[in-house]
This record gives C-alpha cells, structure tokens and sequence, in this order.
C-alpha cells in the first residue's frame, strides 16, 4: 500500500466525528447565550481532532507491541500489529501529535485562564494511558468513562467556557447526554472484539458483563440523552432541539442489528449506524439551539 494511505488508515479518520460533535455542541449554546466567540471555538476543534488522532496512534502502537490485535481481528487492520509501520516510527508520530495538540490547546489560556492547562494536560496524559502505562484505562473497565468525560463533559463545557466564559448545568448535561451517545461507538467496538479482548486480557465493560448487558446499556446510554433533551425544554429551551431525539430513535432501533451481528461486515454496518447516530445527533441539537428562542 502507499504509505500515506496506511498512515491515513492509522488516523482511523471515521472516528473524528465523536471529536468534532462536541465543539459543535459548545458552540452552539455559547451562540444561544449570544457570546460566541469563533477563534476560541477553532483551536478546541483543532485540539480535539489532534487528541482524537493521537489517541487512534497510541492505540494502533500499544495494541500491536501486546499483541490484542492479531490476525483473527474482525475490525479493521491496525498497522503495528500488520507490519506497516514499526513499532518506533508509531510511537514517535503519537507523541509528537500529542505535543502538538498540547501546544495548540494551550492557546486557550488566553480565553479561560491557566486552569486550562490542567485539562489540557489531563486530556494529553489519558489519551496515552488509554491503552498505554501501568495501568491502561482500557484495559481495566475505565474505558467508557473515558469516552463519558473526555467526548462529553470536558469537551462541551471547556468550548462552551472558552467563548462565554462560564459553565451552566444546562452545559454539562447536554455535555452528558453527548458523552453517552459517543461512548456507544466505543461500545460495539469492544462488543464486536469479546473474543479477542478476553484472549488478550483486556477487561472492557463487555468482558465483565457480557454482551446481552452491552445491549441494555447501548439502549440506556440513548435513553439518558433523550431524557437530557426533555429536561433542557423543561428547562426553558425550545421544542426544536427535540429535533435530536430522531436520531436517538433510530439508533435504538439498530440495537437488534448488533445482537445478531455475525462477522466484519455486519459490526461495520452497526458501526456506521453509531457514527451517523453521533453526527446527526450533535446536528439536529445545534440546528435547535441555534433556531429556537
């Protein structure tokens, strides 16, 4: 293969929408609360497709030096583990994305204060420990805690502080119900891979609890992010970013899809749905909030 199409594959670029959402999400209540500011709002877009990516790299080279990801994988090849890049060149490129992620990131003092440079810091450090360090957060059940708070929380809130310069609860549960909605890609990730992760020792959520359980929770997780939504109308916000419990619903009508998943195609397929679940989701609420008084 060429070279810039493994190092593209490596990058997983079908991943970075749970990165870009909740930019979208932030900016879309700071623009409700009428400070929007674009400048800020670009370097957290930056910093999270960066810490997305690094993220994607650290993995491919953690997984393929301890061997999860073997020849019997269902999901996509990573690089380490095929061959196509060495373990050393792999681990160089995560580090110096990361470095620059950091760098970037750290602009936003300017706009939030030096506390930032503890998120940012925090954000750098986990997206290595994922799967890396003495005690990788994938490995050992932290892994959709990870997603929850990194993809939701501190993404929506620290976008949404950066422009207006302080945090709501309406932020934070709107920055919940987006943490849930993405970690449900992490979830069929680890759902499709049970076979191998218990072979490799990697003790996922799915692991401990099965797979029937993954199930409730993909449900439950939509669930939640829909009665976000309620909530947020209850709480004065229009009826137009109800708009997002379409997605909601269509994405628990493919929970039956997973449960009968039987080989790559088929848990690419559930795949997808997730992503699209994600990506429309995040639009139809920023439409909402954006339109509605």
């Amino acid at each position: 293969m060429n070279k810039y199409k493994i190092w593209l594959e490596a990058i997983r670029p079908k991943t970075l929408p749970a990165a870009i959402t909740p930019v979208f999400l932030g900016s879309a209540m700071a623009f409700r609360s009428g400070s929007i500011d674009p400048l800020p709002a670009l370097i957290c877009l930056g910093f999270a497709i960066l810490v997305q990516i690094g993220t994607n790299l650290a993995n491919d080279y953690f997984d393929g030096v301890k061997g999860t990801d073997t020849d019997s994988r269902l999901g996509p090849r990573r690089a380490v583990a095929s061959g196509l890049i060495a373990p050393t060149k792999m681990r160089r490129v995560a580090i110096l994305v990361l470095a620059v992620s950091f760098c970037l990131g750290s602009s936003l003092i300017a706009f939030g204060g030096w506390w930032l440079l503890v998120v940012g810091f925090s954000s750098i450090s986990c997206a290595w420990l994922y799967t890396g360090g003495p005690y990788p957060l994938a490995y050992n059940g932290l892994g959709d805690i990870f997603v929850i708070l990194f993809f939701g929380l501190i993404s929506v809130t620290c976008t949404y502080y950066v422009q207006v310069g302080f945090i709501t609860m309406d932020v934070v549960l709107l920055g919940l119900s987006n943490g849930l909605v993405v970690n449900n890609i992490l979830l069929i990730n680890n759902y499709r891979d049970l076979d191998e992760d218990r072979l490799a020792r990697k003790c996922t959520l799915v692991v401990l609890f099965g797979r029937r359980m993954a199930e409730r929770q993909y449900v439950g997780s939509l669930f939640i992010a829909g009665l976000v939504l309620g909530l947020l109308v209850f709480r004065g916000y229009g009826l137009c970013i109800l708009l997002g419990w379409l997605p909601l619903i269509w994405g628990a009508m493919q929970v039956r899809k997973l449960a009968i998943a039987n080989g790559s195609d088929e848990y690419l397929s559930s795949l997808n749905s997730a992503a699209l679940v994600v990506v429309f989701f995040s639009l139809s609420v920023s439409f909402g909030l954006t339109i509605c008084p």
